[in-house]
């Protein structure tokens, strides 16, 4: 699987990570069974398979208060990548 990685294209082109970066490599830890390692490529990942599974599950059933639960989701999510992104390009 890792040699049909697609590559960033804002790296390739700007030299620097973009939000998503490691996202591809901690899907692939998760899928090797490195759970730990999964969540030091990017920390995100977590949070956003809880999203994910969240929405799937929610097409197929009716959930009191999906709304505020999506949004929830979606802000902890992109709290989690943000944050994981500073820290990353300016902290370390």
């Amino acid at each position: 699987m890792e040699k049909y990685m697609i590559p960033c294209l804002t790296k390739k082109l700007f030299g620097i990570d973009c939000l998503g970066c490691g996202i591809q490599r901690a899907t692939l830890l998760i899928f090797k069974g490195e759970f730990v390692e999964a969540f030091f490529m990017y920390p995100a990942i977590y949070p956003l398979i809880f999203f994910i599974g969240f929405l799937i599950l929610n097409s197929f059933t009716i959930i009191n208060y999906s709304e505020k639960i999506k949004l929830f989701l979606a802000a902890v999510t992109l709290i989690t990548a943000i944050t994981n992104y500073i820290f990353k390009m300016f902290l370390i």
